[in-house]
């Protein structure tokens, strides 16, 4: 009897917590930063550039100042955006904003990390180390995936 009061006490938690795939979310603390879902896209052999996205939330205000990395000669914040129908894409000169408590989803087609002079490709099922530099956060090194985008179903 005790050991089926035990098991329906923590199916009972079980069903209140976070489904099994997805972790519960947590704040950052005032003066950090998180990192989550860290990920670069493969590029093909003899490519000199590609892209790593990310996803970061600070506990207090803060901002992106730079990225660094020894799989490439240099590495920048950049930004997409349409301009009169064309597509540009520019360096984040002043680094990325980070409001305290917003999630800032560095994405294809936004806001990314841009690998510029790869030594090496980009290998899909390998990873990618890279280091975030903070205004006011400790530095945070990153070890991002390299794995295909997600396929989005254009038929809906």
């Amino acid at each position: 009897m005790k050991r089926l009061l035990a098991l329906s006490a923590f199916l009972g938690l079980a069903a209140c917590g976070q489904p099994a795939d997805k972790p519960a979310e947590t704040a950052a603390a005032p003066g950090t930063v998180t990192v989550a879902d860290a990920w670069c896209r493969p590029t093909p052999n003899g490519a000199k550039a590609g892209g790593c996205y990310v996803t970061l939330t600070a506990g207090s205000d803060d901002r992106l100042l730079s990225v660094s990395t020894a799989l490439a000669e240099s590495a920048q914040i950049h930004e997409m955006k349409m301009e009169n129908g064309v597509m540009s894409m520019s360096e984040l000169k002043d680094g990325l904003p980070l409001p305290a408590g917003q999630k800032i989803e560095l994405k294809p087609g936004s806001t990314h990390v841009m690998l510029m002079g790869l030594r090496d490709p980009l290998v899909d099922g390998g990873i990618a180390s890279f280091t975030l530099t903070f205004e006011k956060a400790p530095a945070i090194g990153v070890h991002a995936a390299i794995k295909q985008p997600p396929v989005v179903d254009s038929e809906e």
